[in-house]
């Protein structure tokens, strides 16, 4: 067991414990993308062995203050990634490097390079989703259920999906950034200027920690990968 698993046992009650999301906010909606093939890389990421999403229980506390605030303006969140294992940026980082496997570039990467993802910050090489209080959502319309319109899609690598970025945009896919990142930075989160869907815990529980045990349903505490 590493190191770094066997703090998390250590950790398993309070703050530091890792829960399922859902648990926590049984609004959420969740769209796990490294579990399914509709993702830059177009396979399953390693590490994610089910289609759930896990925080610390501080993580998930504050998010769900967030989500209410959200629902009284008539929004839900859809999240598509948490937390995440190292072994899972361990396989992008393969990706990036092997020749060729770039059906999904139109989708994610229309303008850029695969082996630049990493150089231009798209992709971290360790990553603040393995820390446990970092989530990737967007907005959902509560009367008719879907996605709002933000200009971009999740993990669209490029100006378009940065935080700030508004030309060519439209009022309302202003808004709707506008209304997520202030949101969740009234509720204690931290942006990431390169992705609009990209918040980090400020007051995060493991700041220097980097975690690798698997996504699993249930959650399988301590185990190593």
């Amino acid at each position: 067991m590493s190191a770094e698993n066997k703090h998390f046992v250590a950790a398993e009650a309070g703050d530091g414990e890792f829960v399922s999301v859902t648990d926590v906010i049984p609004y959420a909606v969740l769209e796990i993308r490294y579990y399914s093939s509709y993702n830059f890389v177009g396979q399953r990421i390693r590490g994610y062995e089910a289609p759930v999403a896990y925080l610390t229980r501080k993580a998930a506390l504050a998010l769900k203050r967030a989500g209410d605030a959200l629902l009284a303006q008539g929004y839900g969140v859809k999240i598509y990634d948490a937390y995440r294992p190292r072994t899972a940026v361990n396989h992008f980082k393969q990706w990036s490097e092997e020749a060729g496997a770039t059906g999904m570039k139109p989708y994610f990467y229309p303008d850029l390079d695969k082996t630049s993802l990493f150089a231009s910050g798209y992709i971290a090489e360790r990553s603040g989703h393995s820390r446990g209080s970092t989530v990737d959502l967007t907005l959902v319309d509560l009367t008719d259920g879907r996605e709002v319109d933000m200009g971009s899609g999740f993990d669209l690598f490029g100006e378009r999906s940065h935080a700030e970025y508004t030309a060519g945009l439209t009022e309302e896919q202003i808004r709707h950034r506008r209304l997520l990142r202030e949101t969740m930075l009234s509720h204690g989160f931290r942006p990431l200027a390169e992705e609009w869907w990209h918040f980090t815990l400020a007051d995060e529980p493991y700041p220097d920690t980097y975690f690798d045990f698997p996504i699993t349903l249930p959650l399988q505490r301590g185990t190593d990968q």
